[in-house]
């Protein structure tokens, strides 16, 4: 549901709502927030409310250092494991300078940026996640181990799969905040689990892909667990996948999916860094269903970008490599501009890998073009893209490939 600011004033004061969380995300998609009283919003919304950005990565150092947070009205959520009385709210905000200029390193800005470059040009995007996570038992302080939650494999049912309950009670959660969870069950590792998203706008998508790392984390704490996210929490286990599904309309009514697949697979190894931030994002790729190769195929799970079997508006293009560490504003913005480059060139799509990539021998994968090994090997393809100099702020960039 979409609100106004005259809606949100009146929620407020209805439902019994003591804290307004104004949530943003650093550079790298890790949600933050400050919380407000309800005398404070109409202020929020005039304003802004300031933070002080010098202790947040990739939003500056000490001198200049305040920052305007402005809520988004269409954005308002209940947080129900919260208080029923003296209710908490949240709404993400847009970050900006004190005279009023939207902060450089405000990836969902960057993203509303990229989604409104598209729709002039008449290509319309939808977006959704299957996200990830391992749930660890909690130590006698509270502190993670990790230790599994249970010894369950892939769509397990309990009593091997412990995590049954917890997924309901995220999802169940997710429905009263208004996003719409399209699946759920066990994965491969121990103690891992996936949710799956209902496709939606962009915008929109990143929104819920940033609230549900939040939501995920809740449940689980409040079952004495601990969800984790990281690319690879156990050795020797699989990793963690953010698998993000895309689809574009045109106004023609044309199918361009090859030409966007194209324009995907041409920039993806300078996009890595964004959609793989950190050192264990690698240990990831090339086993256990994660890419390591750029190539495409149609129900192929060995490959970097799928066709997924489905029916008509279901219908949509897989890219298998990024995990839950990439901030999904900024993988959606390149996402839609890598897309938007392969459809306006009419770039040509090559011909599909239909073999599984796991199991091919060297002679086999000779000449395929590999994605960054290393995080280094990610941050040196990032530095030397025109592609990523174009469409993201040199401080954004040399954040990320510090």
């Amino acid at each position: 549901m979409k609100y106004s600011v005259e809606e949100v004033l009146e929620y407020v004061i209805e439902e019994d709502v003591k804290f307004i969380r104004l949530a943003f995300c650093d550079v790298f998609g890790t949600i933050k927030n400050k919380s407000i009283m309800p005398g404070e919003l109409m202020r929020a919304f005039k304003y802004g409310i300031a933070i002080d950005a010098s202790a947040i990565r990739g939003f500056g150092g000490e001198v200049y250092s305040d920052l305007f947070l402005h809520p988004d009205p269409d954005t308002l959520a209940l947080l129900p494991w919260r208080p029923e009385h003296g209710r908490v709210v949240q709404m993400i905000c847009t970050v900006t300078y004190p005279d009023g200029t939207v902060f450089e390193n405000d990836a969902r800005t960057l993203l509303k940026t990229a989604v409104a470059r598209a729709e002039s040009e008449g290509f319309h995007f939808s977006f959704g996640a299957e996200m990830e996570f391992y749930l660890f038992e909690l130590d006698e302080n509270g502190a993670p181990t990790r230790t599994p939650h249970d010894h369950a494999g892939y769509m397990d049912i309990a009593p091997l799969d412990k995590g049954e309950n917890v997924r309901r009670d995220i999802c169940l959660t997710l429905e009263r905040m208004e996003i719409m969870p399209e699946s759920s069950h066990h994965e491969e590792g121990p103690g891992q689990n996936e949710i799956d998203f209902r496709y939606s706008d962009p915008l929109s998508a990143a929104d819920n892909a940033v609230t549900f790392t939040r939501v995920v984390r809740s449940i689980a704490f409040r079952n004495g667990l601990y969800a984790d996210f990281s690319p690879k929490p156990l050795a020797d286990e699989p990793g963690n996948g953010m698998h993000i599904n895309i689809s574009v309309k045109s106004d023609s009514g044309e199918d361009m999916t090859d030409h966007m697949i194209a324009g995907i697979l041409n920039r993806v190894p300078a996009m890595t860094i964004f959609l793989n931030p950190t050192e264990d994002s690698y240990k990831r790729f090339g086993a256990n269903k994660a890419p390591r190769y750029v190539t495409w195929s149609s129900e192929n799970r060995s490959q970097l970008i799928r066709i997924p079997a489905a029916y008509e508006q279901f219908k949509r293009v897989e890219l298998r490599s990024p995990d839950p560490g990439t901030n999904p504003y900024l993988a959606y913005t390149l996402l839609i501009y890598a897309c938007l480059h392969g459809l306006e060139r009419n770039e040509e799509l090559p011909p599909a890998t239909n073999i599984n990539l796991f199991r091919a021998d060297e002679e086999t994968v000779k000449g395929l073009t590999m994605l960054p090994a290393t995080r280094e090997e990610a941050a040196k393809a990032a530095r030397e893209s025109e592609f990523i100099r174009t469409h993201l702020p040199q401080s954004m960039i040399e954040t990320y490939c510090e």
